[in-house]
């Protein structure tokens, strides 16, 4: 009479099997793809905590979606794309009050701390200063880890176009690279 109820429903033993193998995935994915998207979380939100919950978020939801990952190979392309929606709703929950003010007068002192510090602060800005079309690309490659291929994929667009604009996105921080250099040099001399 059971069996009528629940229809052709797995074993109980088959069950048990699929789920120790669902689990055995994905703490193999964890394990391998932690670092990198924790990396790319702290890139897009700036605070360790905030990108800590992203990331618990992204898991999360791999967890439940882990059946419809039918490519191995693609599986961090697809945690990019979980976390970058998880960024997103994290917008969609909040009110933010919005202040005028410029972003180059804004001193944290935190990092001030060393001359590493300072440059890749500066780093960071030049790269947020970049237009979205050519940051996106380049902080996914850099930071993300992801090919041409996968870029491509990730913001729908045609591999050359991706490749041009991280050629493009490379020069804009090499010229403002060599503006700040020149700068220094002006300044010393």
């Amino acid at each position: 009479m059971l069996s009528k109820i629940l229809g052709n429903k797995k074993p109980p033993n088959t069950v048990i099997k699929d789920m120790a193998n669902k689990q055995k995935r994905y703490e193999a994915l964890v394990q391998v793809y932690h670092g990198d998207i924790y990396r790319y979380a702290y890139w897009l939100c700036r605070d360790k905590h905030v990108a800590e919950d992203i990331v618990q978020d992204t898991f999360l939801r791999a967890w439940r979606a882990l059946d419809s990952l039918q490519d191995e190979k693609a599986a961090k392309a697809w945690l990019i794309t979980i976390l970058r929606r998880e960024n997103a709703r994290r917008f969609e929950r909040k009110q933010f009050d919005m202040v005028d003010m410029e972003t180059d007068t804004v001193v944290d002192t935190v990092s001030t701390d060393s001359e590493q510090t300072m440059e890749n602060e500066w780093l960071r800005r030049q790269i947020d200063k970049l237009p979205e079309e050519y940051r996106q690309p380049l902080i996914l490659q850099v930071l993300g880890g992801l090919s041409g291929d996968e870029i491509a994929e990730q913001l729908n667009l045609n591999k050359n176009t991706v490749m041009t604009r991280l050629f493009r996105a490379r020069n804009q921080l090499k010229e403002a690279l060599d503006n700040k250099t020149q700068l220094r040099g002006q300044n010393n001399g």
